[in-house]
């Protein structure tokens, strides 16, 4: 069941999509921090070198899902960092401290990541180390969402959407990474997994809990929202009273990768394998409450 990725021309560059040939399940796998393709401008406005920057990516979560898409399950990355622009973001999350002049009138300003520094075009990474010597345009902050926000959402919408045409349902598992240290003195070390849904706001109790016991399953520490509930991705599309739910995996990143070095380690295979074990075994799970919603719908057309 092969699966290629193959991005549409006007989207070269921003986003990539492996869709298996075979594939007919509800579940839609997405990547938007693994990007790690640095646009030359970008780098030249930067007072960050490049290998700085890196850090603020989830550096190899596409890779660590990529064997999924040839069971067939379909999956969307980023290619642009979100350093450069943020994907998980409102599409208008600007920053007065970072943008030059007048924002437009219907902009957040207000948000606790707009004021972390980290909204739609990020003013800082990490512990606030500040990616610009001084503030950018206006023109350059909308040029980012206009061509590289905008495209990428109303692809992810349009993929979403068919599958919830064809199954009555579907279900978008956003992937990231965490630090390995939430802090200088964590009060209790980081979960291998945190698993988010908004508190239970954008997807199917049942839906997390047989993730849970799935993750649990394959030897991960799992929490729940705690200390990551989801962000606006997980937040915008999941609608469960419409079938369209969304969830957040976290993973730590001491589990697969060199987080000084910025490399994968001994680890990267093993965590590979559980991590598509489980998305496997989401997908006997999705088959049985696909079937149960399509039954559902035609009990419903038949009253």
């Amino acid at each position: 069941m092969p699966a290629a990725f193959a991005p549409d021309p006007p989207e070269q560059g921003i986003y990539q999509i492996a869709a298996p040939l075979a594939s007919d399940t509800t579940l839609f796998l997405n990547s938007p921090h693994s990007g790690d393709h640095f646009p030359a401008e970008f780098l030249a406005r930067a007072q960050l070198p490049r290998e700085t920057l890196r850090r603020a990516s989830d550096l190899f979560v596409d890779r660590l899902f990529m064997p999924a898409t040839e069971a067939g399950v379909p999956m969307m990355r980023a290619l642009l960092p979100r350093s450069y622009v943020d994907l998980n973001r409102e599409p208008f999350e600007l920053d007065p401290r970072l943008i030059a002049g007048p924002l437009p009138v219907d902009a957040n300003t207000r948000s606790l990541r707009v004021a972390g520094g980290l909204g739609t075009v990020p003013r800082v990474i990490g512990d606030q180390i500040e990616i610009y010597a001084g503030k950018i345009s206006l023109d350059d902050a909308l040029r980012r969402i206009e061509q590289a926000y905008v495209p990428y959402h109303l692809r992810l919408h349009r993929e979403l959407a068919l599958r919830h045409q064809r199954h009555g349902r579907v279900v978008l598992v956003d992937l990231h990474s965490m630090p390995s240290q939430s802090g200088p003195r964590p009060a209790r070390p980081l979960p291998d997994l945190v698993l988010g849904d908004r508190f239970g706001a954008s997807a199917d109790p049942d839906l997390i809990e047989a993730a849970e016991a799935a993750a649990r399953g394959l030897g991960f520490r799992v929490e729940r929202n705690q200390p990551y509930a989801g962000g606006y991705i997980t937040e915008h599309y999941g609608r469960p009273a419409l079938g369209w739910h969304a969830f957040q995996i976290e993973i730590n990143r001491a589990l697969y990768m060199d987080e000084q070095r910025l490399e994968p380690h001994g680890g990267f295979a093993p965590v590979c394998e559980a991590l598509v074990a489980l998305i496997l075994r989401l997908m006997d799970f999705e088959a049985y409450a696909s079937r149960t919603t399509a039954l559902h719908f035609s009990q419903d057309a038949a009253e």
